[in-house]
């Protein structure tokens, strides 16, 4: 007798830990890649067989609820879409840096979220918010990034609260060897050393740790540090 596996759509899916969970959770779940319309996102769907793309920018909130308005079931929601910020103090920050930094990693998170809670209902699903250390503490220069990192913890606190019937899982790693990370390495001005970040498959293979811990269990915090 067949079943039907589980359906995971995960955000940011293009490229870097996004793709890495993709691959991971391709032998066991129906997948839904999102991310911007490109070709490394219909690539990835070409490589995972049976993987279908949800090619949206994610703050375009109506052509995200026309996207997803035929989810009607979901058991795993992986938000790993997200921008870092310019690197500049707060007294040469922007208004529209603040708006970009925290519409992009916050508030299209919870629009999304919104939009597919009766989906994870459903299925009693799981939220996984793909944080960061700046979400825990914050570096000179850095506030812009960790003021919506911070929002972003409060979201998934909040979820977790008001949704007993889910599982929301917040994860915080230390930088991570990625393209977005070698641009930041160039803007402060040093040299990349890739040894000195967490690999992108350590932090999916914690991500992934998450999503198969048994019913029982609720993984609220996953904290991972580089060792380099």
């Amino acid at each position: 007798m067949s079943t039907v596996p589980p359906t995971a759509l995960i955000t940011g899916a293009s490229r870097g830990v996004g793709a890495r969970i993709a691959r991971a959770l391709a032998p066991t779940h129906q997948l839904i890649l999102g991310g911007r319309g490109s070709d490394a996102l219909d690539a990835l769907a070409l490589e995972l067989d049976g993987a279908v793309t949800l090619a949206v920018d994610l703050p375009d909130y109506d052509a995200v609820a026309a996207a997803v308005e035929t989810i009607t079931e979901l058991d795993v929601l992986i938000h790993c879409a997200g921008v870092a910020s310019s690197l500049e103090p707060v007294a040469d920050t922007p208004v529209d840096e603040w708006r970009f930094v925290l519409e992009t990693n916050v508030i299209a998170a919870a629009e999304l979220t919104r939009l597919l809670l009766p989906a994870l209902r459903a299925r009693s699903g799981h939220i996984v918010f793909l944080n960061s250390g700046a979400g825990m503490s914050v570096r000179p220069q850095w506030t812009p990034y960790a003021a919506s990192k911070f929002a972003l913890r409060a979201l998934a606190d909040g979820l977790r609260a008001e949704e007993p019937g889910l599982r929301v899982t917040s994860v915080f790693p230390g930088r991570i060897d990625t393209d977005m990370q070698r641009d930041i390495v160039a803007l402060e001005g040093r040299e990349y050393d890739p040894s000195r970040f967490l690999k992108p498959e350590t932090v999916a293979a914690a991500v992934v740790q998450a999503v198969f811990a048994p019913a029982d269990a609720h993984p609220t915090e996953i904290v991972l540090r580089p060792r380099g």
